[in-house]
């Protein structure tokens, strides 16, 4: 049972993890039906960049911030050189292979950066595991969990209570209405992209002292975390949670009592399940058009 309960926490902390990138996922197809499928190279250079700013003497606490401006701005490029041209030319799949090429090329300029191999990130609290309900936890893990849940908590109370949020929602309910009322919707979209990649380099820094970092670390991320998305629904922050630890509690446990080889397999299994039963996703509503 105390091996049961240690996987599942750090199950909870690897999904939160995917929570994260998949709700910045959530964030671009709310304002713009569109993803970006670089999200992962977000992740990564968040990673990077902070590993950064850490080994020039930069506080870790200090670097967050830091990371995250980074992670806006660079959100911000990928929409305007990315998805922008495609929405106005209204190119269905433009975007699909404009967000891939962007996620490669920084893929590539990272690996020349700051090279092939990966790279320890310095733990900003103890390593030695604490006991918590009776299971060993690094207290890493625990930061990544509230860590996690505080940044979707924060966009979410953004959203609800500011009037740029609420422009925000305004145009996930109805672009089109919200641009007859004055709203910018453009500069929304651009600001969910900005969003989108802020999240997603906060992640990278809450995952890096958990797990290596180097140029490759953000491409499974960002698929397992699409898969998430797909499982809890596009639509549904709670889904998106709940899809977060079904996939990293199942993946801590597989890999512990079955084998290492086999810890993707469940989370796929799922996906599958859901597109055929449930496309809209387990938490996610179909959206009926008419024509």
């Amino acid at each position: 049972m105390q091996i049961l309960t240690q996987l599942v926490f750090s199950g909870i902390a690897l999904g939160m993890i995917y929570a994260v990138i998949a709700f910045g996922y959530q964030l671009t197809f709310a304002t713009s039906d569109t993803l970006n499928f670089g999200q992962g190279e977000s992740l990564m250079l968040g990673a990077l960049v902070g590993l950064s700013l850490v080994g020039w003497g930069v506080n870790y606490w200090l670097m967050i911030p830091l990371v995250c401006l980074f992670g806006a701005f660079q959100g911000a490029v990928v929409e305007r050189i990315g998805v922008r041209p495609a929405i106005k030319m209204k190119s269905e799949f433009g975007w699909i292979m404009s967000t891939i090429a962007l996620g490669i090329i920084f893929k590539n300029v990272a690996e020349n950066v700051w090279g092939r191999d990966d790279l320890k990130f310095p733990s900003p609290l103890p390593e030695s595991p604490m006991k918590f309900l009776g299971a060993n936890v690094l207290p890493m893990e625990l930061l990544v969990i509230v860590g996690a849940v505080g940044m979707m908590l924060a966009v979410e109370l953004f959203n609800r209570k500011s009037i740029y949020g609420k422009a925000v929602v305004a145009t996930f309910n109805d672009r089109d209405a919200a641009k007859l009322m004055g709203i910018n919707t453009g500069l929304v979209i651009t600001f969910s992209y900005a969003l989108s990649s802020l999240t997603a380099s906060f992640a990278g820094v809450l995952i890096a002292p958990l797990t290596l970092t180097g140029a490759t670390m953000g491409a499974v991320l960002g698929l397992k975390a699409f898969a998430v998305a797909i499982i809890g629904g596009l639509t549904s922050g709670m889904g998106i949670i709940v899809g977060g630890i079904i996939l990293g509690v199942a993946e801590t446990t597989t890999g512990f009592y079955l084998s290492t080889g086999y810890k993707d397999v469940p989370g796929l299994v799922l996906l599958l399940i859901v597109l055929a039963v449930k496309p809209a996703g387990l938490f996610g509503k179909t959206a009926i058009k008419k024509v």
